[in-house]
């Protein structure tokens, strides 16, 4: 039996912090910050878990000769194990994401979870791998709109999901190492997804019943204060989060990314690769804070220096 530290490398278990900000994001923008939440950010975890649990199954015969230390070549974990781990996981992502939010959360939890599969079985070694993942992510934002205003989610769906796309074209390289032009193609694509993170409008607080000043009728919360931005006040602090959460992301994964672009060996690669994935939850934040949650969206961007200790002991990547 694998101990759990052999499970919490199959599955990444560190770099799940990166996810439950997707489904927050989308939730915010689509004006859907309620009690359901958390469910589906639990299925949101689960589905990545599963999702990563299939990847090294298969990859096992590449991993053999290229990442031999991973859980499945190294012999700490069986194939056949993964497999249902996977297997498992997906199917308790998608029976808590319908629990949590019904059809309307199933009519995406099962596309997301189809499209992670396509990922690691036929997709991922194919030019058309990072657009699957970059899908997969974008879908995890809706998963979390899934309860509102879903149509309101689609720029933050896509603000996560070309960040994804930089990250997993990087992620080909970890290996090999890359080119100077891979990075600084993503850099440029990573200072535009900054921008479009502090561009647009504070759609409200993104809880039903609120307003972006906070006095809107929340019946929980008689004396008018917003509990999502936490105070009645005018924008005032609550209108630079997202510039400075994005600011912080794009400082963060960009540097690691102008590393590369100076030296691009497999290990600076890595590094980049794991960059991206710890600093998602600042861009999360910064689009939470866009929608109006300000101080939620603070919280959301928490779980990126959290990640970043959590990876020096399981690799993100």
């Amino acid at each position: 039996m694998p101990s759990l530290r052999d499970l919490a490398q199959l599955v990444r278990a560190p770099a799940a912090l990166s996810v439950p900000g997707d489904v927050v994001a989308g939730a915010a923008a689509a004006q859907a910050l309620d009690r359901r939440v958390p469910g589906l950010a639990g299925a949101s975890v689960l589905l990545y878990w599963g999702g990563m649990a299939a990847n090294d199954w298969a990859d096992r015969e590449l991993d053999a000769r290229e990442r031999p230390e991973r859980p499945i070549p190294s012999g700490r974990v069986s194939p056949g194990f993964a497999l249902g781990v996977s297997a498992g996981l997906t199917a308790a992502g998608v029976a808590l994401a319908g629990l949590a939010g019904g059809r309307r959360a199933l009519a995406v939890a099962v596309p997301l979870a189809g499209t992670i599969w396509a990922y690691d079985l036929v997709a991922k070694n194919t030019s058309a791998g990072p657009a699957v993942m970059a899908a997969c992510r974008g879908l995890d934002v809706l998963l979390g709109a899934s309860q509102g205003r879903t149509v309101r989610a689609v720029p933050a769906a896509l603000t996560v999901a070309a960040h994804t796309y930089t990250v997993t074209e990087l992620s080909r390289r970890e290996v090999s190492g890359a080119s100077r032009a891979l990075p600084a193609a993503t850099l440029a694509g990573t200072a535009a997804v900054a921008a479009a993170a502090m561009a647009g409008r504070r759609s409200g607080a993104g809880a039903r019943g609120g307003d972006s000043s906070g006095g809107g009728d929340d019946r929980s919360h008689p004396d008018g204060a917003n509990r999502w931005t936490g105070s009645r006040a005018g924008p005032g602090w609550r209108a630079l989060v997202p510039a400075v959460l994005a600011g912080w992301y794009g400082l963060q994964y960009g540097a690691a990314q102008a590393r590369v672009a100076a030296d691009p060996q497999a290990s600076r690669v890595r590094a980049a690769v794991g960059a991206g994935i710890t600093g998602l939850p600042a861009l999360q934040g910064a689009l939470v804070a866009r929608a109006g949650a300000a101080v939620l969206g603070v919280a959301v961007a928490a779980a990126a220096p959290l990640g970043r200790r959590l990876a020096r002991k399981v690799s993100p990547t």
